[in-house]
């Protein structure tokens, strides 16, 4: 008996049909078929053998670890598989990272030493000025000295004209002033007010194994992008709008971290595999498991994500 009977053979026990079951795993019939009648070449690739087997065994109540190591031998091994392609997913990889030239490096003394010689010539020439001001013998209280001012009433009426103008282009330059800073202050109080923060509100708790939750997005704002980091091991997962289009659907490996750009979607459907080992964050902020992934059963979990506001 090959292990696609042994599947089969679990099913039929348990009266599950194939529909039932590709509802449950969410594995389209055909490839059930094909796992049944140990067809791997029909599926998308034979990568994905070990993860559609595993969800299999899941479904019908067998350990998938002790059925891949029984017949580990009928089993595929991997191959790299780069023909899929997925729209609107972006795979952030650690190797793209933009390096930084060496040549601005090597640049930065330069700067350095252009600055300081800058501002050596503008301490010199400062004092330079401050040394010719005070050696200058011609200062105004020598040349008053000595001398007689007589001053008649229309000298003393145009110096009070003259203080009265002063004290009122002061008063003005102060109301001035004052318009300025309470206009400055509103213009930063302003500039301090912070977006709200994405909030994540659980609706239902999911119960027992593979545990099913509704939760509530708000303050979305203008995007929503949802990245996926694996830890330790590969994690299955599959990800769907209200109208059961798939955005991924397949493995999620450590070293190949995944966003998805969902920012038009209302309604998102997440299968977790296996939720200790995915980390999952929505727009910068840390998704928490509504149900502790380390219960027993609770390792694989479904979540229902609503989005009910967007900021504009």
């Amino acid at each position: 008996m090959g292990i696609g009977a042994r599947l089969k053979e679990a099913r039929v026990e348990q009266d599950i049909s194939l529909d039932a079951l590709q509802d449950t795993t969410k594995i389209q019939k055909r490839y059930l078929v094909a796992i049944e009648e140990e067809n791997f070449s029909v599926l998308p690739g034979k990568f994905y053998a070990k993860a559609f087997i595993k969800e299999y065994a899941i479904a019908v109540g067998l350990d998938p670890n002790q059925l891949m190591e029984d017949f580990k031998e009928d089993i595929p091994s991997p191959e790299e598989d780069t023909t899929t392609q997925y729209t609107r997913i972006h795979r952030s990889r650690k190797d793209n990272m933009p390096t930084k030239s060496t040549a601005v490096f090597s640049f930065i003394p330069t700067v350095i030493v252009a600055i300081l010689i800058i501002g050596i010539l503008f301490l010199a020439w400062w004092f330079i000025i401050k040394s010719n001001e005070a050696e200058d013998p011609a200062s105004p209280a020598d040349q008053t000295e000595d001398k007689e001012f007589y001053r008649n009433d229309n000298a003393d009426n145009n110096a009070d004209t003259d203080d009265t103008e002063s004290n009122s282009e002061t008063e003005d330059t102060s109301e001035n002033e004052s318009t300025e800073d309470e206009t400055g202050n509103e213009t930063e109080e302003e500039s301090t007010e912070e977006e709200p923060e994405l909030g994540i509100t659980v609706l239902e708790q999911g119960t027992g194994t593979k545990p099913t939750s509704e939760l509530e997005l708000s303050n979305v704002g203008e995007a929503l992008n949802i990245e996926f980091v694996a830890t330790g091991q590969q994690v299955w997962l599959d990800v769907q709008n209200a109208d059961g289009e798939s955005f991924f659907s397949g493995m999620v490996s450590p070293d190949e971290p995944l966003s998805i750009d969902l920012k038009e979607e209302k309604r998102i459907y997440l299968n977790v595999g296996h939720a200790p080992s995915l980390t999952i964050t929505i727009n910068g902020v840390e998704l928490e498991y509504p149900v502790d992934p380390n219960q027993r059963g609770a390792d694989h979990q479904r979540m229902y994500l609503n989005v009910v506001e967007t900021n504009e």
